[in-house]
């Protein structure tokens, strides 16, 4: 049982920032923020740790709090959050780790946010053959209670070369394969919330088995690693 905790401090300086972004008042408050980083960052180890008793884990990320606003309309300089996401080790795990911690919007999310065109247009072929093993592990009542609905951004159509009549194309029409799950301010600051986050994320795991199976094999089931 861990005991990192994300702690009211870490809400209030958030809230502050929110409402101070600038870096005037960033800079005066620069040693604040460092001490509750660095506690946020012992909850996300905290989750890194655990996971590695039972998954593969290459790295942890911590997201850095400066905004890059070159190519963005709001000039913001900093995040409002704080987060972390983890990479699962090898070319046969597919898959990743996402925390996220900021005031009325924590959340963690799973999956598959962007994947490379060539991973996608597998994953559609693979439903295309036969989606019954993927809504079999999506369905089941355990994970459903605690990942709800698969997510993500979706075509508003069938995607080229596909059927838009076919009886799973509610899942071929998916950019994303992701799974969220929110927590409100009460929970994250509970003592147990990084265990909670890493108990989530081993729930994960038969979805990741599932589409790392898919991703690492031809149609046929043959390997492509070598």
């Amino acid at each position: 049982m861990s005991q990192a905790k994300i702690t009211k401090e870490i809400f209030d300086f958030l809230r502050a920032l929110e409402k101070n972004n600038n870096r005037e008042w960033f800079n005066e408050n620069k040693k604040r923020f460092t001490a509750l980083n660095n506690q946020a960052k012992e909850v996300f180890t905290a989750v890194s740790e655990q996971m590695k008793l039972h998954d593969e884990i290459e790295k942890l990320k911590f997201f850095r709090i400066y905004r890059d606003v070159r190519f963005s309309k709001n000039k913001a300089p900093y995040k409002t959050n704080l987060s972390a996401s983890m990479s699962r080790a090898g070319a046969r795990l597919r898959g990743g780790y996402y925390m996220h911690v900021q005031p009325d919007n924590s959340f963690i999310a799973t999956g598959f946010w962007n994947p490379e065109k060539e991973d996608l247009l597998r994953i559609r072929k693979e439903l295309e053959l036969d989606a019954t093993e993927l809504r079999e592990v999506i369905n089941e009542k355990s994970f459903k209670h605690v990942w709800g609905e698969l997510a993500g951004e979706e075509l508003k159509t069938a995607p080229k070369g596909f059927d838009k009549e076919h009886p799973d194309i509610d899942l071929i029409r998916k950019k994303q394969f992701i799974f969220v799950k929110n927590f409100t301010d009460k929970e994250v600051m509970a003592p147990d919330f990084a265990n909670v986050m890493a108990d989530s994320f081993q729930a994960i795991r038969p979805y990741f088995d599932l589409m790392s199976n898919i991703l690492t094999t031809n149609l046929n089931g043959e390997s492509l690693i070598d």
